[in-house]
């Protein structure tokens, strides 16, 4: 269950998302020009999307997965066109409503039903996968932990999610940029080691039944973010 830190966290991501940036996020995930340090940003997440992606069977057919903190659709789509059948829920309506304007009826062979809510909901159904881009780096990593074990009681087959690795750069980097005062600031990062998160999630008792396995760090100047698949199963 998620706790009081959770959810108030996830209120400042609503509203960062959905009020204070949602203009220049409209213009980071376009073709639209954008400055050094956001064109670094916009290599580096669509690197780690790529990432994602190919860690999902190419043959999406008959799949259904949760893009949980779908922003404005790159993944859904994609995941779409090889097939699968999407839920892609944000926490924001107005990154939704632009998903949702941007992808039309470009849906491919799969289908995109977004929702606006928390990938937490139970009532957005059962998966074969979930993929979470980004959308769990804001949390501290016990709150990390119990959304993949709320996620995992509804998924049959992967969770694949990307976290701020711990390393002393980045903890250096995100430090002095909390000393420039700037009004559209997002929700802090908060940076974990991958052997704290990989031993949290192995004592978790509600990920029984799990693993951890492949991961991949992307960093591209302004971006850095690691991926990490965890796996129904032991062998």
């Amino acid at each position: 269950m998620p706790t009081a830190t959770y959810a108030d966290r996830r209120q400042q991501l609503e509203t960062y998302f959905d009020r204070t940036a949602v203009e220049a996020w409209t213009r980071l995930t376009s073709d639209a020009p954008v400055s050094g340090i956001r064109a670094t940003v916009r290599e580096g997440r669509e690197r780690m999307r790529a990432t994602l992606l190919d860690w999902l069977p190419q043959d999406l057919h008959g799949r259904r997965i949760l893009d949980a903190g779908c922003g404005t659709g790159a993944l859904a789509q994609a995941a779409a066109r090889r097939g699968a059948q999407v839920v892609a829920v944000d926490l924001s309506p107005s990154l939704v409503s632009l998903a949702r304007e941007r992808i039309g009826r470009d849906q491919g062979a799969g289908r995109i039903e977004f929702q606006v809510g928390d990938m937490s909901d139970p009532a957005l159904g059962r998966f074969d996968h979930v993929v979470g881009m980004d959308s769990l780096i804001h949390y501290r990593p016990a709150d990390v932990v119990r959304v993949l074990a709320g996620l995992a009681a509804r998924t049959d087959r992967s969770m694949l999610f990307t976290f701020a690795p711990g390393s002393a750069f980045l903890r250096a980097f995100l430090a002095l940029g909390r000393l420039v005062p700037r009004g559209d600031r997002s929700p802090a990062i908060v940076p974990v080691a991958e052997g704290t998160l990989r031993r949290r999630i192995a004592a978790e008792p509600a990920l029984a039944g799990w693993r951890t396995a492949r991961t991949q760090r992307v960093a591209r100047g302004f971006y850095t973010s690691q991926a990490l698949e965890v796996l129904r199963g032991r062998c």
